[in-house]
């Protein structure tokens, strides 16, 4: 049986993230299964940010994997909390010389862009069913990008399209992926 926080997400990306194009490279990368979903049940950083640097050799070794999801279903409630994990997870990344190779994105049920106001429909381009870090190839990124015209536009885009679409919609869509599985 498959893990509900990884069909919630999936449910997530596919309905949100795809359906929005709020990431142009996400609908490739699901339909050829080079997507990872990995569930940490662990609720302490130290145990996050080893399975974020187990996710990373991951990666290392299989060249099929393009993009990880780490999904934290039980923890990091707290955007701050989060937010200081996040910030750790990128020293730590540095530090083991991943920089430049892996990027980290970040999704959280609360995301709230600096100095934005927590209802702004823009906060949902990364709001999700869960706590999550995104692994994502950089060199896949950079190759990617070249057949984007303006990709310094997509978070632009990505806001107009949230606010366009509006917070009601986005809300409910964001709702309706928990307990689909």
């Amino acid at each position: 049986m498959n893990d509900p926080s990884i069909e919630n997400t999936r449910q997530w990306l596919e309905s949100v993230v795809i359906a929005h194009n709020f990431c142009p490279f996400a609908k490739s990368e699901l339909i050829k299964e080079h997507i990872l979903f990995e569930v940490i049940e662990h609720t302490d950083i130290e145990s996050c940010l080893e399975a974020l640097i187990t996710s990373c050799e991951k990666l290392d070794d299989n060249t099929d994997i393009e993009t990880t999801l780490l999904i934290i279903p039980n923890g990091f409630a707290d955007f701050e909390q989060y937010l200081d994990l996040l910030d750790i997870a990128e020293r730590l990344l540095e530090a083991r010389r991943y920089e430049g190779i892996y990027q980290l994105a970040s999704f959280h049920p609360e995301y709230c862009f600096d100095e934005a106001d927590p209802d702004d429909p823009a906060n949902y381009t990364n709001r999700s069913p869960y706590p999550m870090l995104h692994l994502l190839r950089e060199a896949t990124i950079e190759q990617s990008l070249k057949n984007i015209d303006n990709p310094e536009t997509i978070p632009l885009k990505n806001i107009e399209r949230a606010r366009s679409i509006g917070l009601g919609v986005l809300k409910k869509q964001l709702e309706d992926c928990y307990n689909r599985a």
